[in-house]
């Protein structure tokens, strides 16, 4: 019944929200950012116009329950580097989570945007960054178990890191996680594909797995394929054996030794300038005036999207 209810739900007005555009690529993108997202994800406003969040469903035939259980732990995961839940589908209803939105792109896209791999600058702050956030997490005693590329979003700001759960919602324990809609298998740490319980070890081999993709482009290189600055880091991370793998506290500082201008994540949090490539800061700041031009007035049906915000075509440089 409930996956009946959330065919007929309207498909440009869920909750409150009315869609304005996908966040991630079409199928049809022609392999632009194509990794798969283990959510629906779009770009949404509230049917008063005072605020455009990032609105995730589920994907189709993904059970809804556990999406919906997920949305609801998600809300215990706060931090500077976290996507946080902000509102949630009401009881007996089709679920979905929105979050405040700012402009971001997946990280796959940020990598088909710049053209390829990108610099090792921005392969550091990442690791800074969401490092930090497993960790604090990890200090509560919780699991993010979504640890994938196409979870991390890039922002003007800084990394967040998305989706939580996403692993857990799709498939109960004792299932392997093999084929399964959503997930990166290069991703998922050996024991999280076999269908075990997701553990914060877990969560550290798809943090290697992150930043190889970040580096190099796929998420299980070649050793060669690594600058020796990353290679042993991201080495241990995707460890074989969960218990050769580092901590996330361990990893905060493993790559920001540091730089010309300071370390990569000063003591207040902030990255430094230059962390983004400039066409990534080109795309976002294209996506900020996209959004802002799209006013949808309060009883306003909007046309259906017909494309992402990750299709834009990249301006030539």
């Amino acid at each position: 019944m409930e996956h009946a209810r959330t065919r007929k739900e309207p498909a440009r007005h869920i909750g409150s929200y009315r869609l304005i555009t996908r966040l991630d690529p079409s199928p049809s993108a022609g392999g632009r950012g194509g990794v798969p997202a283990p959510h629906r994800r779009f770009v949404a406003r509230s049917t008063d116009g005072e605020r455009t969040v990032l609105l995730s469903v589920p994907l189709p035939g993904a059970d809804p329950a556990r999406f919906a259980t997920e949305a609801e732990a998600a809300r215990h995961l706060v931090g500077p580097w976290i996507a946080p839940v902000s509102d949630l589908a009401g009881p007996g209803t089709s679920p979905w989570y929105a979050s405040p939105y700012v402009p971001s792109l997946p990280l796959p896209v940020a990598l088909a945007v710049h053209g390829g791999p990108l610099p090792e600058t921005t392969v550091r702050a990442v690791c800074a960054a969401l490092a930090e956030a497993l960790a604090a997490a990890h200090t509560q005693g919780l699991t993010h178990a979504g640890v994938l590329p196409s979870t991390v979003l890039l922002t003007a700001d800084g990394p967040r890191l998305s989706c939580y759960g996403a692993v857990r919602a799709a498939a109960p324990d004792g299932i392997p996680r093999t084929g399964l809609p959503g997930l990166d298998p290069g991703a998922l740490a050996p024991e999280q594909v076999t269908g075990a319980h997701p553990r914060q070890p877990g969560d550290i081999y798809g943090l290697g797995a992150v930043l190889s993709y970040a580096a190099t482009g796929h998420t299980l290189p070649e050793r060669d394929e690594l600058s020796p600055a990353l290679r042993a880091t991201v080495s241990a991370c995707l460890a074989r054996d969960a218990a050769n793998r580092p901590t996330a506290a361990e990893l905060t500082t493993a790559l920001a030794p540091p730089t010309p201008h300071g370390t990569v994540l000063n003591a207040a949090g902030p990255l430094t300038p230059g962390w983004l490539p400039g066409r990534v800061i080109a795309a976002l700041a294209r996506q900020s005036a996209e959004l802002l031009a799209a006013e949808l007035p309060p009883g306003h049906s909007p046309e259906p999207p017909s494309r992402s915000v990750a299709d834009t075509p990249r301006h030539r440089t």
